[in-house]
């Protein structure tokens, strides 16, 4: 008998979550970059219909990290091989990411969005100092004895960029100090400028891609080079090469 518990226990050991769009996501955001290196690309939004990804946008063009893109932490990427994200790189997170909340300086969304949102005010701040207990993290503090970190962490900055911010949840399951914080979809400064690692968009598609939210359908983000989409595509369950013909496309 004594031979039976390990060979019994094996049974109950839990399974490790696979590296796959999740079962009950059915909003998914892909972005696809020319390769590792580069700091822009294109994005597409697609729904999941009778099982399959339909396209729900057209692809539209987006800016990525200055020196590019490093697999991040999130439903997938932190087990492959190669660079990964950490602070400061001025790299992209690449993978399979949750979306989570929106922030804006704004007292409503875009007209006709329905999606969970916070409203920046003056005592709101993004923690990107990994000694911080608080790294990767929202938090707000007391006005009344704000600490020394808050002055040049704080959300509201009265930057236009950040009018709309949207979580892109790299590295919030716990976050690994160092690993990259602050990653979200926000409005461009420029045609032409790179971020430190969010995703940057025209102002009326960010307006458009937050309208289309819903957060029953457990949207989801994928950012990877093309040649990473391409050989992930059946494993990830992303949408195919059909589906998927005009993003991924080298014109």
């Amino acid at each position: 008998m004594r031979f039976l518990l390990p060979i019994i226990a094996i049974f109950f050991l839990p399974l490790a979550a696979k590296a796959q769009v999740p079962a009950n996501c059915s909003q998914l955001i892909v972005s696809i970059a020319p390769d590792w290196n580069t700091d822009h690309g294109r994005m597409q939004c697609f729904t999941l219909e009778n099982g399959k990804w339909a396209p729900s946008s057209a692809p539209i063009p987006v800016l990525f990290g200055k020196n590019g893109l490093a697999w991040g932490r999130g439903i997938a990427g932190q087990e492959e091989h190669g660079l990964h994200k950490q602070e400061k790189d001025r790299r992209a997170p690449a993978g399979i990411f949750r979306i989570g909340t929106i922030y804006t300086y704004d007292a409503a969304l875009p007209p006709g969005a329905n999606y969970p949102f916070h409203r920046v005010n003056d005592t709101d701040a993004w923690v990107d100092d990994p000694s911080l207990p608080e790294y990767n993290r929202h938090v707000s503090i007391n006005p009344k004895y704000p600490p020394p970190w808050f002055e040049k962490q704080k959300m509201r900055q009265g930057d236009s960029a950040y009018r709309w911010l949207v979580e892109i949840r790299h590295n919030a399951e716990p976050p690994q100090p160092g690993a990259g914080s602050a990653i979200f979809f926000h409005i461009r400064r420029g045609e032409q400028k790179p971020t430190s690692g969010c995703t940057t968009m025209a102002e009326p598609n960010l307006s458009k891609l937050i309208t289309w939210l819903h957060a029953d359908a457990h949207p989801c983000y994928v950012l990877l080079p093309r040649s990473e989409y391409l050989s992930k595509m059946k494993k990830w369950k992303l949408p195919d090469a059909q589906a998927a013909s005009a993003l991924i496309s080298k014109d």
